[in-house]
């Protein structure tokens, strides 16, 4: 029997119903020194060491970064791919929930799930080593125009959007003036089951106090299984409508489902209008369209400050 979009649709509403959809996989558990995979194509580190990203700095460095064009079209200012990929990387860390965790969580599961004391204790750290957040408006404008960063900049960015990002998360970065970006999963806004998802006054609540809203597909899809213009508007279009409606702002910015993408869908990607997007299964960016493949790691909720600390050390140079 064909499986068609909609029958594909009312399993991702049964399942969020019952708190199962998310980045995650059923994948194996990793120990604290390691992080952990999306899915077994997923890679979370590599070996490498950071330096400081303004030394790269050119004279661009006052760009308008809402004013840069979107995906990897070289007009203007806007560097070329090679120039984009030797750039020094910034660290862009991935969180999903952020509660304790239960007696039901699986092994696995805990890897996706930060206790509140291990977020504060990554925020913690983060602060007092000198890290200063930034957007992916400010992250893209670097890496296309070298505009400056604070020193050490660090992306935060969360996945799905989870109610307990706003419930939990967000007093802690408060706390320590941290902003982040959050990837939402347009399908479950509002939705309410075992498993919970900020509403449309939380996303614009979050918007209007200075995080970016971003996209993460209708109902998680995996993109590298999309196919059809009808796939594309569904998946891609109408969230970024859906998510600016809400908020009041252009929806620059994407985030993969799973972390996994393949080549032919990155133009796809870039030709709706974002100006980045960001992945988890590979080491490293896209020859062509560095700025559709931009990579993250999972911060994992077995990771301690100190392991969160030198994963960041070992995997962006």
């Amino acid at each position: 029997m064909k499986r068609t979009p909609l029958f594909w649709s009312a399993l991702v509403l049964i399942a969020l119903s019952n708190g199962l959809v998310g980045c995650q996989s059923t994948g194996k558990t990793t120990d604290t020194n390691t992080a952990p995979a999306s899915t077994n194509e997923a890679e979370a580190n590599a070996s490498a060491t950071p330096t400081n990203v303004n030394e790269t700095a050119d004279a661009s460095a006052d760009a308008d970064p809402t004013k840069i064009p979107a995906g990897n079209r070289n007009a203007g200012p806007v560097a070329d791919a090679a120039t984009i990929i030797a750039r020094k990387q910034v660290p862009v860390l991935c969180y999903h929930q952020i509660r304790d965790w239960k007696s039901t969580d699986s092994k696995s599961a805990k890897d996706y799930i930060v206790p509140l004391a291990t977020f504060e204790g990554h925020m913690k750290m983060l602060s007092d080593s000198g890290y200063h957040t930034i957007s992916p408006d400010q992250l893209h404008a670097y890496l296309t125009t070298g505009a400056k960063l604070p020193e050490k900049p660090v992306m935060l960015t969360f996945d799905d959007g989870d109610l307990t990002q706003y419930t939990n998360a967000l007093p802690i970065m408060d706390k320590y003036g941290f902003k982040a970006s959050f990837y939402i999963m347009t399908v479950a806004i509002g939705r309410r089951g075992k498993q919970h998802y900020m509403d449309k006054t939380q996303l614009k609540d979050l918007s209007d106090k200075g995080h970016v809203i971003a996209a993460h597909t209708w109902d998680h899809q995996n993109v590298k299984k999309l196919v059809t213009p009808e796939d594309w508007k569904t998946q891609l279009e109408e969230p970024k409508a859906k998510l600016e409606e809400i908020t009041g702002k252009p929806v620059r910015h994407f985030a993969y489902p799973f972390g996994l993408w393949k080549e032919e869908s990155l133009p796809e990607v870039a030709k709706r209008g974002y100006a980045t997007a960001y992945q988890l299964a590979e080491k490293k960016m896209n020859p062509d369209l560095p700025l559709m493949s931009i990579r993250r790691i999972i911060a994992g909720g077995y990771w301690s400050a100190k392991t969160l600390s030198g994963n960041i050390r070992a995997s962006f140079r």
